[in-house]
């Protein structure tokens, strides 16, 4: 890997970071809502506190002092102070990660299972009955949305068949294999409904290129030196085709970060995207703006590391 493409990579997106800070900061802060509204309309709250309050936190300051305020807190590692849950942001947003990372951590996994197998081996056996009824269910898997399939797994198995719990809980008691069997079977549906939905269209994505590429001459030029196909096929066809799949796959890990926000929803995972979604009700932008700033940096990031695996994944790649 040429370090001077990582340096430049690296020194381009520090002004992308910084121009994507200034509009989320200024969006954020034209926006209409009071963060201490309902302070306002608390009788039994002072004004005088109320201004005390908008004063220590800089609300009535101009946007670009507030912004650099800002700036140079989140550099100092200070992420803020939330206005609804009266901590930090950084801890609360600890508190989240977590449940964000086990349930869609576990959703990429299973959609990266289902799609890697399925797509190779839908591609080698092109138009076979195989390849059709996995072309019909993928389509079907990304065509209807999360929040569809969720209320039918809900109805299904939690109500019809009360096999499975709809509502997500942090705080379960109990120790030993009960606690780990109730874990387990509260993040079976929303792990299914987010890895089957990830799963389907990177089916397609793994099944479109390795067509691609099995058909290319140094594959055949492989398969007449001897090769046999399981090894033409893993180490030849598979890597090659991987190509375009990463870029897929690593735009799609900062949403493990920043959790689904629509499958929290519907299931009540106390992860970061029902977090996101409570602060822009309640119009908390200290934690609006961290969220979506460390979501920005995450793409950005995972960015990079899939143009550095296309190096490891294909020598004629070069680094300039």
């Amino acid at each position: 890997m040429n370090r001077q493409y990582l340096m430049r990579r690296v020194l381009i997106a520090l002004p992308s970071l910084l121009g994507i800070s200034i509009v989320l900061f200024t969006v954020l802060a034209m926006a209409p809502g009071d963060p201490f509204e309902e302070l306002a309309t608390n009788p039994n709250i002072p004004p005088e506190v109320r201004l005390a309050l908008r004063a220590k936190f800089g609300l009535d300051d101009p946007i670009w002092s507030r912004y650099l305020h800002w700036l140079f807190a989140m550099l100092h590692g200070d992420w803020g102070f939330s206005f609804v849950s009266r901590i930090d942001v950084g801890t609360l947003i600890l508190q989240r990660l977590p449940t964000t990372l086990w349930v869609l951590g576990l959703a990429q996994i299973l959609g990266l299972a289902v799609a890697l197998p399925v797509g190779i081996y839908a591609a080698i056996r092109p138009y076979s009955l195989f390849d059709q009824i996995s072309t019909t269910f993928a389509f079907i898997g990304f065509s209807l949305p999360t929040f569809f399939t969720g209320i039918l797994f809900i109805l299904f198995f939690s109500i019809y068949l009360d096999w499975l719990p709809f509502i997500y809980r942090a705080d379960i008691s109990g120790s030993g294999w009960r606690w780990y069997w109730e874990n387990i079977r509260q993040v079976i549906m929303p792990v299914t409904v987010l890895g089957l939905a990830q799963g389907a269209a990177m089916t397609r994505y793994m099944r479109s290129a390795v067509l691609e590429v099995i058909r290319l001459d140094y594959i055949n030029t492989a398969r007449a030196k001897g090769l046999s196909e399981k090894v033409t096929i893993l180490k030849h066809v598979v890597r090659n085709a991987l190509i375009p799949v990463v870029t897929l796959i690593a735009l799609q890990i900062p949403g493990i970060f920043t959790g689904a926000v629509i499958t929290e929803q519907i299931f009540r995972v106390p992860g970061i995207g029902s977090l996101l979604i409570t602060s822009i009700l309640a119009n908390d932008t200290p934690v609006i703006m961290a969220i979506t700033f460390v979501f920005s940096c995450l793409v950005v990031l995972f960015n990079l590391v899939a143009d550095l695996l296309y190096g490891w994944l294909d020598p004629r790649i070069s680094y300039r």
